[in-house]
């Protein structure tokens, strides 16, 4: 069974427009909330599994939509590489072998992500995952090379 998890709590807002017998609802989000995680049709949030191989071992995470895969994965004491955890440093690199992520909030190019590629520090689990952790210097010979195209 999922857990509805709301923290801080959604702001819920009715707005009295001119017309008295007319309401009109907002929907406002905590500033803090991602609105890329937001489902607005579902009333359930819930967490992926999300499966990670690092260093020839494999780790299953319960990561929420709003969470980073790296967070969750220092969190649960995991010594996955990473810098900066903006999406531009490229040393938090994996392969996504299934699932889907959101990382728009990261720098790798289209053709990339498409391919399978994945920065850890931006990538919001979509749905339940696996990915392996790879070395920096294969994802960013491959950045680099469809950076010249």
């Amino acid at each position: 069974m999922a857990t509805l998890h709301f923290i801080p709590p959604p702001t819920f807002t009715l707005l009295r427009q001119n017309h008295p017998t007319k309401l009109s609802t907002a929907f406002q989000l905590n500033p803090r909330t991602r609105p890329s995680s937001c489902r607005f049709l579902s009333a359930i949030v819930r967490s992926y599994k999300v499966v990670i191989e690092h260093e020839g071992q494999a780790t299953e995470l319960e990561v929420e939509p709003d969470e980073t895969i790296l967070a969750k994965a220092i969190d649960s004491g995991m010594s996955v590489p990473h810098d900066c955890k903006l999406g531009v440093c490229m040393t938090c690199p994996a392969r996504l072998l299934s699932g889907s992520v959101d990382q728009s909030e990261g720098m790798l190019s289209d053709d990339v992500v498409e391919r399978g590629y994945a920065l850890l520090c931006v990538a919001y689990p979509q749905s339940d995952c696996h990915i392996r952790t790879i070395p920096e210097d294969e994802l960013l010979s491959l950045q680099l090379a469809t950076a010249n195209d």
